[in-house]
């Protein structure tokens, strides 16, 4: 097998993986808040990925570390949104919705007074057609879930556009991803302190069952964080950056566009998810729109992609 085929079957499989972070959240938002989970996961992958961090400090690479810092702010509220959103809809629609990430990036073009191409105008109007489709598919409409599916998109967009600029300035690109990582466990921690861990005025035995309770859970669902947090965070951010360093960018589009596929594809295993015959319909409007909008892109560096 040539490199290239290597490169292609490496983003083959971290798109599969991908598909499977959207029913595996889901799952734990029967337990957890999206904040609980966004911490676990992250913390996990901090760990793993600490050498890089401390390769940094030793290096003295203050400077992609405040990039990554400045990052991982902006990545905690694009996994907020989308976490949230999961716990309000289906694992699927979430997927979908969220994957219009793509059509972000060209669109903010339009805000500095540069006209979208005519692909893009091609690729909105597909995006349109397909959630139409896709809420109108087993009744109920757009939902709450939804709207934050789609802030979740806006802000991964926004992210991955701050991204490519940041690359340019970064001297390693693992220290920067290193320290977005942790810079989102530390601002996910610090949101449950704010707003969720009980204190003050609660009483000794309800922050007691509080911290039962999480315990508890912790240990009931520690597979599901270890595989969130170790392989679909930490390992596979640097299968991404080998295989799409062996393939052009047009292909890596192909690939990474039908990640929401592989998400309705492990949770209808996963959870029983199902779609009918219009949302399936909405879905590959969709995806059609995500392949247009990156066709003859200009490439984008590996690490501007954020883990799902």
């Amino acid at each position: 097998m040539t490199q290239h085929l290597r490169g292609i079957a490496a983003l083959v499989v971290v798109v599969l993986v991908w598909g499977t972070t959207f029913p595996a959240m889901k799952e734990l938002t029967a337990y957890f808040s999206p904040v609980w989970i966004i911490l676990t996961r992250f913390a996990i992958a901090t760990v793993l990925l600490s050498p890089f961090l401390w390769r940094a400090y030793r290096d003295k690479l203050g400077t992609d570390l405040r990039l990554g810092a400045t990052l991982g702010l902006l990545l905690f509220f694009c996994y907020l949104f989308q976490v949230e959103g999961l716990a309000l809809t289906t694992s699927n629609r979430n997927a979908f919705i969220c994957g219009l990430n793509v059509l972000v990036v060209p669109l903010l073009g339009v805000l500095g007074g540069r006209l979208p191409e005519r692909r893009i105008v091609v690729a909105l109007l597909l995006a349109i057609a397909g959630l139409v489709a896709l809420c109108w598919d087993g009744g109920g409409g757009w939902r709450r879930g939804d709207t934050l599916a789609l802030l979740a998109a806006l802000t991964f967009g926004t992210y991955i556009k701050v991204m490519e600029i940041y690359t340019r300035r970064a001297t390693r690109l693992m220290s920067v991803t290193a320290a977005q990582i942790g810079t989102v466990a530390v601002c996910a921690a610090l949101w449950l302190v704010a707003r969720e861990v009980p204190r003050g005025a609660v009483g000794v035995e309800d922050a007691a069952n509080y911290w039962t309770y999480i315990g508890h859970g912790l240990a009931r669902y520690a597979p599901n964080f270890a595989y969130l947090g170790v392989l679909c965070t930490a390992a596979i951010i640097s299968m991404q950056a080998w295989g799409q360093a062996r393939t052009s960018a047009n292909e890596a589009a192909v690939i990474y566009a039908f990640e929401p596929g592989a998400a309705a594809f492990f949770a209808y295993f996963w959870l029983g998810e199902a779609m009918g015959g219009r949302g399936w319909f909405g879905a590959a409007l969709l995806i059609s729109g995500m392949i247009v909008s990156q066709w003859n892109a200009e490439s984008r560096p590996a690490a501007a992609l954020a883990p799902e």
